[in-house]
């Protein structure tokens, strides 16, 4: 009673405790006040075991949840949900309760018998709670919406209780909710007081309908099998007991929850689990597949499962990474290895769960995760995806200014949730570096950025704020990365008796960032207002000594078409793809970029981008053409060396000189023109080879490498491609399913159900087509290695495995197209459009004439495509009824199974739930192998057979073919579009285009356009205050090259450069002409000359020729050689035939001396005296003239060549001048005596001197003349370029000798301050120890040292 008389309200009911059901209208909001939650009513509600049901209330009957249709009789009650559960990667929006412990979806097959056979117990003396034994069933649904108190303290308590009960839940926020509760159930087959021998347990499933979770109470459990499983009639004891876990229905999954399912340690399931500190709950996942979420302490093995979140991080380290699998007690000592890494310090959380943080992996790909428990053994195992630094993003840039080389601020933004709930937090924000200074590469710490800064989830970095810090020893780091964590660890709670608590330290990273816009104060005053520059220097200085790598990277496809369709090759570079990131900050004007899948064997990367006209981009065009790079993303094993690192080394070599060079520089400075034109220069597509391609659709048509297309319908897995050679194997294989059934009966036709590949020694992969009602979120599955992988999120688009690459495209969601790449070159793509499969392979050339299977042989010639395991060939086919010859003598022949063939290998297919090949080959099936409409389809359904040839509008025989059989539109039209997509394929890749290849942008220039196919002009232009030189239009030609410059390679030079090139050809020209004239007047006068000698010489002692006939008759007739003086003074007349040739005679050769001692004969013996015998001096002249005849002083008169000579006394007559033999016949006569001439002093004397000049000058003293006049020329011209080369080595020596000693001053004062920032570093450590004593002189501390410690990647 009220103080006013009135009656007091009911008391409200708790809905957590009470028995009594909530009204409709109370569940959906509409009664009032919206509620609002306390986190110590949250805290009081969680701490209940059991969920809420209700045996009153709730609906016009008063029953609340109780299911009173459910009896032994009708032992299941159908549900409808109304909403989607998923469940087994199946969804359903219905279920059935049934009373032997479980829901269903369907019935289950004929021969599966249930786990439990169960019927209601009753309650027993003492119990409780004393609701009515039965089943109970509950639906909570819209939770997201609920404002009344039944719906938000459903919705809170499970979103918590699955959030720190399951790992990986993080995010989890219920939308809809069941709860089942089996109370005082009891087995069948027992004796009627076996009905007090009773189970109580509960099962809550919530969903956003995408994750489904599973809570499993066990309040009690007092049996454990019924009596058709071998349970005793009165405790239910022995015999097999019940079945825990869950079975997808249809023979595709299952999971069996051991150790206990079906084991008599059944019983343990009320005493372990440990789910939310709780002994008797077991948390599960069960949308896609089962993990479990809760500890399990009864197994033990070498390869126990471990389950852990998130199930990847980032190389850098810093994930906090949460493990549950074995059982924790609070003072365990949990050790974590993560692959390489150093083992890491665990901590226990509760019973359930305990967390590793994740060391610096400079790995890529999946690599092993163990745990171990004290000293025990690395038990527990799992596979930790660690994907390379730029695939995870936690801290973003608000816009691109930290690309610039001097930003006024820089904007990064993160999710602040990322790091603690706590909005009053306070961050530390430091900057990390990184380099490869060694053969070992060191991520380094270099300084704090911003400390106790408010954890809003937004900074402004201001780069002038670090104008004055000084950090030495680091100012070679080039590139790093942001890093955000909190300043004070996060306490986490555990669920133990003493309430002890773990403190961890969430870490997020930025992308790789450039680290001028730090360092550029530093820089500047190291090396000036143009630091760019000489940083680009050092890196090409460095660069030249690594060894080239362009050489073994495939050649880019010429047009973006050929980009797309060479799939074994490349694939979308993330940097730059047109349907994720179109950014393309690295190659601005670009729309597409592709970059190779593996690394080469140098671990080198292809990178080929494509202008808006879909042609190749090329560096010697412009700075944002295509790269190669020296380092692949993924790395190259072993991961921890120089230029080997996932990521970061590509940063380091490729990334970081397009800053240095390019992007801080001008675009043509010397060192990004030597950037783009000599270290990483852009590749042509002359010499590119197009991939050959074969395909595989509906159902089981067939298009080989060499354009045979035929129909095969084998049952069974069968070979698709097989390379016959080790060096470039490859394997494709190909399951084949029978068709659905249609309205009509059976169809007797296969289509493609999983794909399987393997490429030299890589890791096997498999596609596989999902079934039609599990098709909601994954249209295909993927195993690698023995498990499925997904691609549903950003970091795990693209994954490498060994020898292989994995990915779907960016633009893909539903995981309905996958793309494997091999090492070897080999591509192979699977598609899935509603259920439909389809298989295209992509080959490059090595595998010509070396493959075999079903796709044929690769060489051109389709006469071998059918091509037996044995070697034989069997003729193609011929028609389109020639289908049956081909499926018996050809197709069938490549069946493989689980047993190893020579030929055909063995299949590579992953086998679960213990099937076999022989599961799916079925050599006895006989497939349609009429191909026509009117042929399949009977004559009395014309309208179907009229239908065909409307659909098919294509008229493809395999159209036609697909829907006669099937009678699905939706066959028929993906028939269509993937045989027009493989011919679409095979017609780009056989387009050649053709290619003029590079032609180079002058520097200080542009060109017009970019193009290089055949009738492309291009005209070049030059900057303001340069001049063009050379030809200003170049043509592609026809046969793909470019045309012959006509006035020389182009070139733009500076206006002096240009003046002063002129004035030098102008001379050269000048010289060219002036040099051979010269030459050729010196050799006319030189041959003047020789004539000249020649002609005097001969002239001085020639005899003419009819004077010594004469001389010689007039001796042999005359006893006596008296002579009068008349006679003495005649001359013979002068012969014009031997002063003509006197010229041209031989000359006479004298022995050096004339004899004029000799006794002639009949002569007196009288010696002459001395005479001088030099005519050139003045001795001589004679003394005395000699007396003249008077027949000579007529001025007409000539005289004779010898008179000259004279003669002393005792001679009055002239001597012979001629010895006469004593053979009268050969005696000339008179006229033919040599008579000398008389000449006058002036030509006597050149007479005479010429004797002298023709024997000794032009023998002798000509020829040490000449040789004289050729070594001073050659002097003259030697001496200066020796002078000059000297001088040049000089300069050379000098200049290293001054580089060398700079090196060594380096290194030298590299060490010392590497010394200081250790010992730095050491008094920081030091401080950081009484962090928590003296807070305020640890943050001076570390303002003070502004220097990091270092950490060597091992």
């Amino acid at each position: 009673m009220t103080e006013e008389g009135g009656v007091s309200p009911e008391p409200l009911l708790d809905p957590m405790t009470s028995n009594i059901a909530p009204q409709e209208s109370d569940q959906r909001g509409y009664s009032g006040t919206p509620y609002t939650i306390t986190e110590s009513r949250l805290s009081t509600i969680r701490s209940i075991f059991m969920y809420p049901y209700y045996d009153k209330g709730g609906n016009t009957d008063n029953e609340g949840d109780y299911q009173k249709e459910i009896q032994s009789s009708s032992p299941q009650v159908h549900k409808n949900l109304n909403f989607q559960l998923p469940f087994f990667g199946f969804r359903f929006n219905y279920t059935r309760v049934s009373l032997n412990g479980y829901l269903e979806f369907s019935d289950p097959p004929p021969n599966y018998e249930y786990p439990c056979k169960c019927r209601i117990g009753n309650l027993r003396d003492g119990d409780i709670d004393t609701r009515p034994p039965g089943i109970y069933f509950r639906m909570e649904r819209d939770l997201r919406t609920r404002q009344d108190q039944m719906g938000v303290e459903i919705r809170e308590r499970l979103k918590w209780d699955i959030r720190e009960g399951v790992i990986g839940s993080e995010t989890f926020d219920p939308k809809h909710a069941i709860i089942v509760t089996w109370k005082n159930i009891s087995f069948n087959g027992g004796f009627a007081n076996a009905l007090y021998q009773t189970n109580t347990f509960q099962m809550v499933l919530a969903t956003d309908e995408v994750y489904t979770y599973a809570m499993f109470n066990y309040l009690n459990i007092d049996w454990t099998s019924h009596t058709e499983a071998g349970g005793d009639t009165r405790k239910g004891e022995g015999g097999v007991s019940a079945y825990i876990g869950f079975n997808a229905g249809n023979g595709t999954q299952s999971y069996e929850y051991k150790p206990y399912s079906q084991e008599s340690v059944i019983r343990d399931l009320t005493g372990t689990g440990y789910a939310n500190g709780f002994k008797g709950r077991h948390l599960f996942r069960i949308d896609e597949k089962i993990l479990l979420g809760s500890c399990n302490r009864d197994i033990d093995g070498a390869n126990l499962p471990l389950m852990f979140a998130p199930e990847s991080g980032n190389m850098l380290g810093g994930t906090v990474v949460n493990i549950t699998g074995p059982c924790f007690n609070p003072d365990d000592q949990i050790k974590c290895k993560f692959d390489v890494a150093d083992i890491v310090n665990g901590y226990v959380v509760d019973r359930n769960r305990a967390i590793c943080v994740q060391p610096p992996l400079m790995v890529e790909g999946y690599v092993r995760l163990e745990i171990a428990i004290g000293p025990g053994l690395y038990k527990w195992k799992g596979q930790y995806y660690n994907p390379p630094a730029t695939a995870a993003q936690k801290i973003y840039f608000k816009d691109t200014s930290y690309h610039e080389r001097s930003p006024s601020e820089i904007k990064i933004t993160w999710e602040k949730q990322n790091l603690t709930s706590n909005d009053n937090a306070n961050i530390r924000i430091s900057l990390w570096g990184y380099r490869e200074t060694t053969i070992r590469p060191t991520f380094i710490y270099i300084t704090d950025l911003a400390e106790n800064v408010q954890n809003t989830g937004e900074y402004t970095i201001v780069p002038s704020q670090y104008r004055t810090r000084t950090n030495e020893f680091m100012t070679d780091l080039r590139f790093g990365f942001i890093q955000i964590n909190l300043t004070e660890s996060i306490k986490v709670n555990t669920y133990t008796t003493t309430q002890q608590t773990v403190e961890i330290t969430p870490v997020v990273w930025s992308r790789p960032v450039p680290l001028g816009w730090y360092f550029q104060f530093q820089w500047e005053n190291m090396y000036g207002r143009n630091w760019p520059q000489y940083l680009c220097n050092d890196w090409l200085r460095t660069d030249r000594y690594l060894k080239n790598f362009a050489h073994v990277l495939p050649q880019c496809p010429c047009t973006i078409q050929q980009a797309l369709a060479d799939k074994g090759k490349f694939l979308p570079d993330t940097d730059c793809d047109k349907d994720s990131n179109p950014q393309c900050y690295y190659n601005n004007q670009a729309i597409h970029c592709v970059k190779t899948g593996s690394p080469t064997l140098d671990g080198s990367e292809q990178q080929c981008c494509y202008d808006k006209n879909g042609y190749l981009m090329l560096s010697y065009d412009q700075q944002w053409g295509s790269s190669p790079r020296r380092c692949h993303n993924l790395g190259l094993m072993p991961y921890n060396e120089a230029t080997k690192v996932p990521s970061l080394s590509q940063w380091f070599n490729d990334v970081v000189p397009k800053y240095l060079c390019c992007l801080w520089q001008e675009e043509q400075a010397v060192g990004c023109e030597t950037l783009r034109f000599e270290r990483r220069p852009s590749q042509d597509c002359v010499a590119y080879q197009a991939p050959g391609v074969a395909g595989i659709y509906g159902d089981l048509h067939i298009v080989t490498f060499d354009d045979v297309e035929y129909t095969f319908n084998g049952k069974g897995e069968f070979v698709l491609v097989k390379s016959k050679t080790q060096t470039d194997n490859l394997e494709v294989q190909g399951r084949f399913e029978q068709m659905d059934p249609n309205a009509y009966g059976e169809v007797r036709a296969t289509q493609l159900t999983s794909v399987v590949g393997r490429g030299n020694s890589s890791t096997i992969v498999e596609v596989r087509r999902r079934p039609l009602d599990a098709r909601w979120r994954y249209r295909l599955d993927v195993i690698a290695n023995g498990r499925r992988v997904y691609f549903d999120r950003p970091s795990l688009k693209f994954q490498h495995f060994p020898g292989v690459t994995v990915y779907t495209p960016t633009y893909i969601l539903n995981q309905s197209e996958v793309i494997i790449m091999f090492d070897n070159g080999a591509g192979l793509e699977v598609l899935d459009n509603q259920g439909y499969m389809t298989a295209r392979v992509y080959l490059p050339w090595t595998f010509i004439n070396k493959t075999v299977g079903l796709f044929g042989n690769w060489s051109f010639n389709q006469e071998d495509d059918f091509t037996l395991p044995d070697g034989n060939k069997v003729s193609i086919v011929s028609n389109i009824n020639d289908m049956e010859r081909v499926y018996n003598d050809f197709g069938s022949k490549w069946m493989v199974d689980d047993v190893l063939d020579s030929d055909k290998g063995r299949a590579l297919f992953y086998r679960e739930f213990g099937r076999s090949s022989a599961n799916y080959n079925n050599k006895t099936f006989k497939p349609q192998f009429l191909m026509t409409p009117e042929d399949i389809i009977p004559a009395n359904r014309s309208e179907q057979i009229a239908r065909t040839y409307q659909i098919c509008s294509t008229k493809m025989y395999e159209c036609y073919y697909d829907y006669a059989m099937t009678l699905n539109r939706d066959l028929a039209h993906y028939t269509q579009n993937y045989k027009a997509t493989i011919y679409q394929l095979k017609e780009t890749t056989r387009t050649r285009v053709i290619s003029c290849g590079i032609l180079e942008t002058p520097r200080f220039g542009r060109k017009s356009n970019f193009l290089f196919i055949p009738g492309t002009k291009v005209t070049y232009e030059c900057n303001q205050d340069f001049v063009l030189v050379g030809d200003a239009r170049r043509t592609c030609q026809a046969d793909g090259t470019w045309d012959i410059p006509e006035y020389g390679y182009t070139q733009c030079l500076r206006q002096q450069e240009y003046s002063s090139r002129n004035a030098a050809i102008t001379w050269g020209i000048i010289l060219a002409v002036l040099i051979p004239l010269i030459l050729l007047i010196v050799y006319i006068a030189f041959r003047v000359y020789k004539r000249f000698v020649n002609t005097e010489d001969d002239s001085d002692w020639q005899y003419d020729d009819t004077s010594k006939e004469k001389a010689a008759l007039s001796m042999a007739r005359s006893p006596s050689l008296e002579y009068s003086d008349e006679e003495f003074s005649k001359s013979p007349e002068p012969s014009d035939k031997s002063d003509s040739g006197s010229i041209l005679k031989k000359r006479r050769s004298y022995d050096k001396s004339y004899r004029t001692h000799e006794p002639l004969k009949d002569r007196p013996d009288v010696e002459f005296e001395e005479k001088p015998w030099d005519p050139n001096t003045n001795e001589y002249e004679p003394e005395s003239k000699p007396m003249k005849s008077p027949a000579v002083e007529s001025p007409t008169s000539t005289t004779s060549p010898t008179s000259s000579i004279q003669y002393s006394v005792p001679f009055s007559q002239k001597p012979d001048l001629v010895k006469v033999d004593d053979d009268d016949a050969n005696i000339p006569n008179d006229n033919e005596y040599a008579v000398p001439l008389k000449k006058s002093p002036k030509e006597r004397f050149s007479s005479q001197s010429s004797i002298i000049t023709a024997m000794y000058l032009c023998q002798q003293e000509y020829s040490q003349r000449a040789a004289g006049v050729a070594s001073g020329i050659t002097l003259a011209v030697l001496i200066p370029l020796v002078l000059l080369l000297v001088y040049i080595a000089f300069i050379f020596l000098k200049r290293r000798q001054k580089e060398r000693e700079e090196e060594e001053l380096h290194e030298k004062e590299y060490e010392e301050q590497k010394m200081r920032a250790q010992e730095a570093a050491a008094r920081k450590l030091t401080a950081a120890e009484d962090l928590n004593s003296d807070e305020e002189d640890n943050n001076s501390n570390i303002t003070s040292t502004a220097n990091g410690k270092e950490t060597t990647v091992y």
